[in-house]
């Protein structure tokens, strides 16, 4: 059967396990957004759907925008990768200036059909500028430390502009990202001591001037201090996931969905997921996700075997961004981690993040079409050209 399976994989123009999975995640995301917002939507619109509906309108604009982007190739988003990157930082420019403000944050710029988040689309447009330039200095990342250095400019004008809204959570995502994709693209682990430290402790030092968010830190090292204050959201979250035990109570049998929990349907869907589902549920997730990875990375894999560099590092890219995202929010409702504000992918209620993120699997199975058109045991056709300078 593994066979058949696996023959019938070939025929296919994409990756239909990795479609399939993905299908899976949507609808769990799509009933547990229904169920965890039922209370909050309620009481705010007189309406309990009115969150799912928007998340059902937000996959279905993210699915018109995948269908287009898998029409057009990669060479198109190589090219022009660099003013990608531009009208990323000048959507970051216009957040701060005419961004909407929601608890002390201003990330979301308010359009006439949703408030649309700059640091995802960062998040997307940092994959495919990283895999055009490690496509063009792969040799040079792996020998000088100037190559990787020069990386320092555009990424800290980005960083600055996230921290300014503040966004950390994505700063730390980002960065990561970037790390991984130099590190898969061969970049020896020493230049990370000069890179990485240094923005691991400005973030530090970030937290520890912020009153705010020293509370937020000190809240998640012992939230039952202050349960009904800085350690509510945290010690809900830890009481739903109690509840769940084994099996769970129950698709919508929820209690601290009921207004207890706050953003139950957003950063904390997860505790609602295990409190009605239970620790088997939570594993089945987890596998799903890993499985998602594994397809991704396989597609990665595929890619850079034909000589398709630039396609094989946004497939790594995406899945580096995916896991570290599923990992950091599972990590903050169990409380191993601070308060990230980062949603569980293609699951919690969030017009761009979902957008996006759909988006960004129309451009991994772009890369795994591409990469199965091109005959076994030949390698893609690179164009004879300058090298940028860059």
């Amino acid at each position: 059967m593994l066979q058949s399976w696996r023959e019938k994989s070939r025929e296919w123009p994409v990756d239909f396990w990795l479609l399939g999975l993905l299908i899976t995640l949507a609808v769990i995301g799509l009933t547990m957004v229904a169920s965890s917002s039922v209370a909050i939507s309620e009481k705010r619109f007189g309406d309990t759907t009115h969150y799912f509906i928007r998340q059902f309108l937000s996959m279905g604009l993210g699915l018109t925008a995948a269908y287009i982007l898998f029409q057009v190739p990669l060479s198109f988003w190589e090219k022009h990768r660099g003013k990608l990157f531009l009208f990323a930082l000048f959507l970051l420019v216009m957040v701060l200036l005419l961004g909407r403000e929601i608890n002390g944050s201003k990330r979301w710029l308010p359009l006439l059909i949703m408030n649309f988040q700059p640091s995802e689309f960062m998040k997307l447009v940092i994959v495919v500028f990283m895999a055009g330039y490690l496509n063009r200095h792969a040799s040079a990342v792996k020998e000088s430390f100037e190559a990787v250095i020069r990386l320092a400019l555009p990424f800290g004008i980005m960083a600055i502009l996230l921290l300014m809204e503040p966004d950390y959570g994505s700063t730390f995502v980002i960065a990561v990202m970037i790390t991984g994709m130099l590190l898969i693209a061969g970049a020896p682990w020493r230049y990370f001591v000069l890179t990485v430290l240094p923005m691991a402790s400005l973030l530090a030092v970030l937290v520890i001037i912020s009153p705010y968010r020293m509370a937020r830190v000190s809240s998640f090292l012992d939230p039952w201090q202050d349960p009904y204050g800085t350690g509510y959201q945290l010690t809900q979250a830890l009481i739903a996931l109690g509840r769940g035990e084994w099996t769970g109570v129950g698709l919508g049998g929820s209690v601290q969905k009921l207004l207890f929990l706050p953003d139950a349907h957003t950063d904390f869907l997860f505790s609602i997921y295990a409190e009605e589902f239970g620790l088997i549920g939570v594993f089945f997730l987890i596998l799903l996700y890993l499985f998602i990875l594994y397809r991704l990375f396989r597609i990665g894999r595929k890619a850079l075997e034909k000589d398709m560099f630039f396609g094989g590092m946004i497939a790594y890219g995406i899945g580096i961004w995916i896991i570290l995202q599923a990992m950091i929010n599972m990590g903050v409702n169990l409380g191993a981690f601070p308060t990230k504000g980062l949603t569980l992918p293609f699951m919690s209620y969030g017009g761009s993040s979902v957008l996006l993120l759909i988006s960004a699997m129309a451009l991994v199975f772009r890369v795994d079409f591409e990469t199965r058109r091109i005959p076994p045991g030949e390698k893609a056709v690179q164009p004879v050209a300058e090298k940028e300078a860059e």
